[in-house]
């Protein structure tokens, strides 16, 4: 366990925990309000942060897992999250041309979560 107090956030806690931590939340914003309809309970994500001088200046990869339904094609998926999701918590100013999402690349997630990280 680890953790300390810094003053990248109004929170006082580090940029890439509160925007994973936002994400999250807004997964199941998405999902409960049917924005997304096709997504289902179980989510993940990480933010990676490029720091210049102890200051966060961008991020450079958001990485979203999130369960969904079988029916939904795989560029509906990502597209949908990148819009509705990432974008609407990561501050524009913060993103660029280089910044990476990864949504759901290691496959399918429409198993309940312990099947599908078994599988």
């Amino acid at each position: 366990m680890f953790g300390y107090a810094c003053d990248e956030t109004p929170e006082l806690m580090p940029m890439p925990i509160i925007f994973a931590h936002r994400l999250t939340r807004r997964l199941a914003e998405v999902r409960k309000k049917k924005i997304l309809d096709f997504l289902r309970p179980d989510g993940k994500s990480q933010v990676t942060i490029q720091y210049v001088n102890g200051k966060p200046t961008r991020v450079d990869s958001v990485v979203i897992a999130a369960q969904h339904s079988d029916r939904v094609a795989y560029d509906t998926l990502k597209e949908a999250i990148i819009q509705e999701v990432i974008w609407k918590i990561i501050p524009e100013n913060l993103r660029d041309k280089k910044t990476k999402y990864y949504v759901n690349t290691t496959a399918g997630l429409w198993w309940e979560a312990p099947r599908a990280i078994a599988a």
